[in-house]
């Protein structure tokens, strides 16, 4: 009998630590249930249960868990696409986070809350909360959200209308490695640039993007986006007058469509979720009715607080009037304030308009003059091979001197456009530094020696042998700079210079500098030094050449890699150019790759198809490559080249990108269902909305962009033969 009480005693126990745990688990309990009945698709115990734990952690004063409850209420109804409901109980859990410290719970209310403006075509307050979301995420260190946030964003910018910057989003993600973690954003990207393509009539372009699309949505099975999808897919064929196949995906997409009708039936009938909505209003209304009541007992504490506020009303009176006077004012200032904030958009909008003229005007008159210009340089080079005459070499040296000029300022005219339309990024690639400098060195003695300077690099002996960055846009920067500095110096030294300012484990920050004792930048040229087409005077211009265009690209190309650039500069003594960069440390075993001399015997015999519409460019090419003891073969259009890769053997592929009917892009695509092995070169004049990883992506295996430099070209060519 003595071992009864102390049974009691345990159970007793037990039973109390049981309900002193409850607070925490009965909001756990409640909250997976309620994903419990959504998995299965019963929305109407999903609610009931997602309420319940809004209510109990209202009762118990637990703030955070009563803003992840009714959040998670709030994705309900958006599942349910009560997009009003779902607005109002995101803002409640907003409400809630505002007063904790900021969480990726905040960040992600306010994603979803761009989401369900979005639905409701309220785009303005849908990108707001999105920005809103994204610097949250940024603030807690959660990086990865940042590209699905991105996705949202651009296509914010298409619905506005905003395609040009919607596209540059769009292609940013689509280039991203297919993996796991693009799956769930990379069929939407290439779902809405498609139907941007589809918007400028490029139909086939367009297609492409919707089958890759419908391909990567495999992944993960989203039948909202397979739909739309479908729907996309049967109108670009209804375009192309395919009406088989357009009636084909018609009929997949409205039996998808169906299909979610149907599913979103299943979730909550009308009858359940009018029950709900009053159940839960009753319920409000008896919490206000326990407020009131607790009100009412608090008001009678309030009594003396009445008195007080009488008398400082009468104080509040007198204050009242000189505000109102006040406001009169602040009003009258305000719509003031309102005329010049429109005057100050208008403006804004016209210059919009005409930066994006400009821009488009420019790169449409840079890719069509690539063509001619590359019968120009393709002729003179060909002619200069074939030992003229000597009263001829004059001239076509400098009908070669003339082309190379034009072709340099049309490409910078090209990389401006290019870094201006938001598509250029860094590459975070290995490369040595002190190589790089070293042949930029080497690439530039000829100049220097011509005006008879010394030029000298000084490098750090303790700046890591490899870093990971973009060479390609370094070299680009020094290229520019070194040049200029060789150039605008005659008789005198050119110093490039590269100092360890600062290291940690993972980051090194340097210091470049370029010195010269040239001509030097007058005091009043030096701001304007680095804008377009900006050079000291048409004085310098005629005496030295140049585009003016050189500066201009190097700043942005430093600010794309996150550094800054300074100029010094006195008349007759000289300039110095600073930049200041910061790279992560590279691999300590990586080794450059060393480029073989390019030697003739890989070419001959070679058999070699060109595709190429342009009769001027068929010649020049094919020459260039009779030449080296190559055998040609040349066709005009897409569907000839198809059959013909088809029926016979070639080493290798010359594809021109832009040909009549099935362009080369299509060709390659299609080439590509029965052959993975011939080498295929795209010939393109890489416009703004082009690029070499594009090309790839088609099947493509490298890409030669006219006018070619036939040395360029040669190489090309035996890296693909070898």
């Amino acid at each position: 009998m003595r071992l009864f009480p102390l049974i009691l005693l345990v159970f007793f126990n037990a039973f109390a630590q049981q309900n002193e745990a409850k607070k925490p688990d009965s909001i756990s309990y409640y909250r997976q249930m309620a994903n419990f009945n959504a998995t299965s698709n019963d929305y109407k115990n999903a609610l009931d249960f997602a309420q319940r734990a809004i209510r109990y952690a209202h009762q118990n004063n637990l703030v955070l868990a009563e803003a992840n409850a009714t959040a998670q209420l709030a994705s309900f109804y958006l599942d349910l696409k009560k997009f009003d409901d779902a607005i109002e109980h995101y803002n409640r859990s907003i409400a809630l986070y505002n007063t904790l410290k900021p969480s990726a719970e905040q960040a992600f209310a306010y994603y979803n809350l761009g989401l369900s403006f979005m639905e409701k075509e309220d785009y303005s307050r849908a990108e707001r909360y999105l920005n809103k979301s994204m610097a949250l995420y940024q603030l807690v260190k959660i990086p990865d959200a940042i590209e699905v946030i991105n996705l949202q964003k651009a296509i914010v910018y298409k619905s506005k209308g905003k395609n040009k910057l919607a596209a540059g989003i769009f292609s940013s993600i689509i280039a991203k490695p297919d993996e796991q973690d693009t799956y769930k954003i990379k069929p939407e990207a290439l779902y809405h640039i498609a139907t941007i393509e589809m918007q400028r009539n490029r139909n086939n372009l367009a297609l492409n993007y919707l089958k890759r699309a419908l391909e990567l949505n495999e992944k993960t099975d989203n039948s909202d986006l397979k739909s739309k999808i479908y729907q996309a897919i049967s109108q670009v064929y209804e375009e192309l007058s395919d009406t088989r196949n357009a009636f084909s995906y018609l009929k997949r997409h409205i039996a998808i469509k169906d299909s979610i009708t149907n599913v979103n039936m299943e979730r909550l009938g009308a009858d359940d979720y009018n029950r709900f909505k009053e159940s839960d209003r009753l319920k409000r209304e008896d919490e206000m009715k326990r407020e009131m009541e607790r009100q009412r007992e608090s008001n009678r504490f309030s009594k003396v607080v009445s008195i007080l506020a009488i008398a400082l009303i009468s104080i509040l009176s007198l204050l009242s009037l000189s505000l109102y006077k006040n406001n009169i004012i602040r009003n009258q200032s305000n719509l003031l304030l309102k005329e010049k904030n429109h005057e100050l958009q208008v403006a804004k909008d016209k210059a919009e308009k005409a930066s994006k003229a400009r821009a488009e005007f420019l790169s449409t008159v840079s890719h069509e003059l690539r063509t001619p210009l590359n019968a120009i340089n393709g002729i003179a080079h060909l002619l200069l091979q074939e030992n003229p005459k000597k009263e001829q070499l004059q001239y076509l040296q400098s009908l070669q001197f003339s082309g190379n000029y034009l072709l340099t300022f049309i490409n910078e005219i090209l990389e401006i456009n290019r870094i201006e339309s938001t598509t250029v990024v860094a590459e975070e690639i290995n490369f040595n530094l002190k190589l790089l400098l070293e042949n930029i060195q080497n690439s530039l003695k000829e100049l220097a020696h011509s005006n008879n300077n010394t030029y000298t690099i000084d490098i750090d002996a303790d700046i890591p042998d490899n870093l990971i960055g973009d060479p390609t846009k370094l070299s680009q920067i020094f290229i520019n700079l070194i040049n200029n500095a060789l150039k605008f110096t005659k008789d005198g030294a050119v110093m490039v210079t590269a100092r360890l300012t600062s290291q940690d484990d993972e980051r090194v920050d340097l210091f470049f500098s370029v010195v010269d004792t040239g001509i030097g930048i007058p005091a009043d040229k030096q701001e304007s030094i680095f804008e377009s087409f900006s050079q000291g005077s048409i004085e310098i211009n005629r005496k030295y050449g140049g585009t003016g265009l050189g500066l201009n690209i190097v700043k942005k190309l430093v600010e794309i890699l996150g550094g800054t650039i300074s100029l010094k500069s006195e008349v007759g003594r000289g300039s110095t150019f600073t930049v200041l960069l910061s790279f992560r440390r590279g691999a300590a075993d990586y080794q450059e790759i060393e480029v073989a001399e390019v030697d003739d015997v890989i070419f001959k015999n070679k058999k070699v198809l060109i595709i190429e519409d342009n009769k001027i460019n068929q010649m020049i090419t094919k020459k260039m490559l009779e030449n080296k003891q190559m055998a040609v073969e040349i066709i005009d259009n897409g569907e000839d080249a198809i059959e013909a890769v088809k029926n016979n053997y070639y080493d290798l592929v010359l594809m021109d990108v832009h040909l009549p009917g099935i362009n080369g892009t299509i060709a390659t695509q299609t080439i590509r269902t029965f052959d993975q092995h011939t080498r295929i070169i795209a010939l393109t004049a890489i416009s703004l909305n082009e690029n070499r990883e594009m090309l790839l992506s088609y099947g493509m295996n490298d890409v030669i962009t006219k006018p070619f430099d036939p040395n360029k070209f040669y190489e090309v060519l035996a890296q693909n033969l070898s």
